[in-house]
C-alpha cells in the first residue's frame, strides 16, 4: 500500500502542477507533510532547500529523496517514475500539437491566468516557512538571515544557489 500511496502522492501533483517545478512544491508539500504526514514542515524545508542548491529538476530530486526515506530503493524508484510519467504521456500524446497550438490566444489566456496562482501558491509556501523558521531559530535568526539573503540576491547580484548554500553552511554551524 505504501508504494501505491508514494505513486499517487507524486503523480497527482506533477500532472496538475502546470509549468514545471515551482508550481509542483506546494502541492508535493500538501501531499506529503499534510496528507500522509512523512515528513514535518521543517523536514521539508530543509529538502526543499538541499534540493534547490544542487543541479537537475526539483521535482525528480524531491521524489527520489522522500521516496527513498519513506520506502527505500523502491519508494525512491515509484517516486520517480510517478514525478517523470505525467510529463512523458503528455510529450508523446501531445507532441503532434504543440506547434499548431503554440500561438494560440487560448493557450496564451491560460499561461497568464496560471502565473498569479502560482505566485499565490508560492508565497503560501514561503509563509509557511517563514513561520516554522521563526519558530525553531528564533525572530532574530530569522530576520538575520531573510535580510543578509535579500541583499545578497538584489544588491550583490549573488547566485541563489550560493545563497541557498550559504543559508544552509550558516544553519549547520550556528543555529545546528
Amino acid at each position: 500500500m505504501t508504494l501505491l500511496e508514494i505513486f499517487w502522492a507524486f503523480f497527482v501533483p506533477n500532472i496538475l502542477g502546470y509549468g514545471g517545478g515551482p508550481p509542483i512544491i506546494p502541492l508535493l508539500q500538501a501531499e506529503v507533510v499534510d496528507h500522509f504526514g512523512w515528513m514535518s514542515m521543517e523536514q521539508f524545508g530543509d529538502v526543499l532547500a538541499l534540493g534547490n542548491a544542487l543541479p537537475s529538476p526539483i521535482a525528480t530530486k524531491l521524489a527520489g529523496y522522500i521516496g527513498y526515506q519513506v520506502a527505500g530503493i523502491p519508494g525512491a524508484l515509484v517516486a520517480l517514475i510517478a514525478t517523470i510519467l505525467p510529463t512523458a504521456l503528455a510529450m508523446v500524446l501531445l507532441f503532434k500539437f504543440i506547434n499548431f497550438f503554440k500561438g494560440a490566444p487560448q493557450v496564451m489566456a491560460m499561461t497568464l491566468i496560471v502565473r498569479p496562482i502560482v505566485a499565490v501558491l508560492l508565497g503560501t509556501l514561503a509563509l509557511q516557512f517563514f513561520t516554522s523558521a521563526y519558530q525553531s531559530a528564533g525572530i532574530w535568526q530569522t530576520a538575520l538571515l531573510a535580510a543578509v539573503s535579500f541583499v545578497a540576491l538584489e544588491k550583490w547580484k549573488v547566485h541563489p544557489a550560493a545563497v541557498v548554500g550559504l543559508g544552509l553552511v550558516y544553519g549547520a554551524f550556528v543555529l545546528g
